[in-house]
Parts: structure tokens; sequence; C-alpha cells
């Protein structure tokens, strides 16, 4: 077939009509021959298998659910990445009620994969899950703590509010990312004092730091600058862009011979949103990690932003991270590709003697 609209619109017919069952029968059968051959020219199972998935899972009803994972959890289906995307489909496509069946054990369960990233999924939509007892077990049982997904707790911290989540339907993913400055955000600048300045930066902060943009390095173009500072003396917001311009970052290395550049004062919430859009939604030329692991990249990021680990609890590091100061220079000079995909943010502790430093950039 060199077009595909004639099965898709079968499949949609037949959907429509009641038969659920033969959806998921065609996406099984598809994905064997997809995995079963390497020739260019079967492009064509891929296409289809990746249509009948969504289009089960977009779908509302249990029984859709239900089908759809008798084609998720086929045997020849081994792609995580699929997993994954799927549990954002269905989380934001399906009530809780109706998810249900992706908790229960049997030969039509889903894979553990698909269930821990459901619940963060279900989470970052402020969905009530606690209402519904098959996700409240399993959500609240030990033995998935060592997942990576274990790490992170069910409840959103006070930062994590407002994501860009995507909407879906059978052919089109939607996603606001918000990599541009917030319009109506404070600008600082006109410095007094500017502090002397040390750099601490080693390589596992750069590492932790850089966690929620490291698909834009690794999947697309993208390049990555993270870096830490001890203070001599506190520094007032005022004096913040004289005293990064003086750090020898490489983002701010041509700031067109201005004695300042943009640079607007944030909250926790909009520093945030910023690491989680980079991690979950991806760069020019890749997907991103989608909710579950878009939170725990971000989660990463910001924790090692400001001065912590990941593993801190979520009380500890919503104190921390309300109690910092946030300031984002997103595209303030040509390093940044002015695409639309800049990242600049600069954290300040809350004696004003340390600052990190996250700049990251893609294009296509």
């Amino acid at each position: 077939m060199k077009d595909l609209r004639k099965l898709d619109k079968e499949a949609e017919q037949r959907l429509a009509d009641g038969d659920a069952v033969f959806v998921a029968d065609l996406a099984i059968a598809v994905n064997a021959e997809a995995v079963g051959t390497t020739t260019p020219e079967t492009w064509q199972y891929d296409a289809a298998y990746r249509f009948l998935l969504r289009l089960l899972a977009t779908t509302p009803g249990r029984h859709h659910v239900e089908q759809t994972l008798r084609a998720l959890v086929a045997p020849a289906q081994s792609d995580q990445k699929r997993v994954r995307f799927f549990a954002s489909v269905l989380a934001a496509s399906q009530t809780p009620e109706d998810l249900s069946p992706v908790f229960t054990g049997g030969g039509s369960g889903a894979s553990e994969e698909l269930r821990a990233c459901l619940v963060h999924e279900l989470a970052l939509r402020q969905t009530p899950i606690d209402a519904i007892p098959a996700i409240r077990r399993w959500a609240g049982s030990t033995h998935w703590r060592h997942h990576p997904l274990g790490l992170l707790p069910p409840k959103l911290a006070a930062f994590e509010k407002d994501p860009a989540l995507p909407q879906y339907s059978a052919r089109r993913s939607v996603v606001a990312t918000p990599f541009l400055s917030d319009s109506k955000a404070e600008t600082v600048g006109g410095a007094s004092h500017v502090p002397a300045a040390t750099e601490v930066t080693v390589e596992a902060f750069s590492a932790n730091v850089a966690t929620a943009v490291q698909n834009w390095v690794e999947d697309s173009n993208g390049r990555v600058e993270a870096r830490a500072f001890d203070l001599a003396a506190p520094v007032e917001p005022d004096a913040l862009p004289e005293l990064l311009r003086t750090l020898g970052l490489e983002s701010l290395r041509d700031t067109g011979g201005q004695p300042a550049f943009p640079l607007a004062r944030i909250t926790a919430v909009q520093a945030w949103r910023l690491l989680f859009a980079a991690a979950s939604s991806g760069g020019a030329y890749n997907s991103g990690h989608f909710g579950a692991y878009g939170r725990l990249h971000a989660w990463r990021s910001i924790a090692a932003l400001v001065g912590t680990v990941a593993e801190t609890s979520l009380e500890q590091l919503e104190q921390q991270v309300q109690a910092w100061s946030w300031f984002d220079f997103s595209g303030a000079t040509p390093w940044f590709e002015k695409v639309a995909w800049d990242l600049g943010l600069v954290a300040v502790s809350p004696d004003s003697q340390h600052l990190t430093v996250l700049a990251a950039t893609d294009t296509d």
C-alpha cells in the first residue's frame, strides 16, 4: 500500500460499529509483521500499528482500554519508549475508572512499566487516583519501589503546577512548550556592588543539573552549560546581570557590548515548568521522555540546581526550591539558537552567596 488512509478508515468504521477487538487483532498482526521484517518498503506495518493503537487508546471507554492493553503487551512488543508514550495517551484520554484494568493482574494485565508511568501521568493531571481502588492499591504498594519512578512521590510538589501536557487524537499530538520568558516577569538590572565569585562546578553537579535537557544533546542538535559558583558576599538581584557577565559562561560570552542583558525574575513554578517541558516534550528532533519520566528528569535537575539530591523528601525539596530565587535569561545571547528551544536558568541561594546556572539550546 502506498497510502494507508483506506486501512485507517476501515479501522475507524469498525471501531465506530463496536468492534474494538478487530482493531486490536489487526494491530497485533501488523506489529508481528513489522518486527519480523527489515526492508524499508515495509514502513506501512509500523505506521499502521501506531495508528491502530492510538485509535484504541484515544477512544474513551473501559473496553477500549482493555483492547489497547491486548495490543500493547503483545509478545512482539518490547519498546519501552512506546509503552511510556501510551501511558501519556491513556492518561490524557481515559477516565481513572476506565483505567482500572491497567492495574489488575491476569493475562490482560499491563506491564509494570506502563503502570508506573501511568501513576505519574495521572498525578501530573491532578487525577484523583485515590478514589479508584485498583490504582490506589498498586500505587501504594512497595513492590515497585525499585523502579526508577518509585523515587517520585505520587503527590505533586508545590512547585509542580500547570505543566505543559499534550492532548492526543488518533492522528495528532498537541502540546504547548513554554520555552519563552513570561512577558510579565520582572526584569532586573542596573547593578550596584558585584561580589567576587569562585567556581565550584563538579562533574556530578553538571550531570544532574543537565538531566532535564540531556535529551536535546543525545537525540537532537542541542548543547548545554551547567555551572555553580560561590560568592564572596551576598549578591543583590540588580547586580546579577553584571555578575553573570564576569563568570566566563559560554552562554553569556557575547552580550553585544551591553552592560546588562535581559534577565527576568521568575517563580519556582515557572522554573520547574521550563525544566519539565524540556524533559517531557524534547527538542527539535526527538519527542522527549513524556510525562512520567519528564517529571523524574525535571525533579533531578531542579534538586541539583538548589544543591541537593533527587532523593530528598518532598517536604525538604519544596522548602529549598521555594526558598531559592529564580531568574530566566533564555535567548539572551547569540549562543542561543533562538528557534524554539532555548532555556536559561539562574538559581540564587537564600543567603545570596551561591548561584547555579543551567543553559541549553537546540535547533532543527
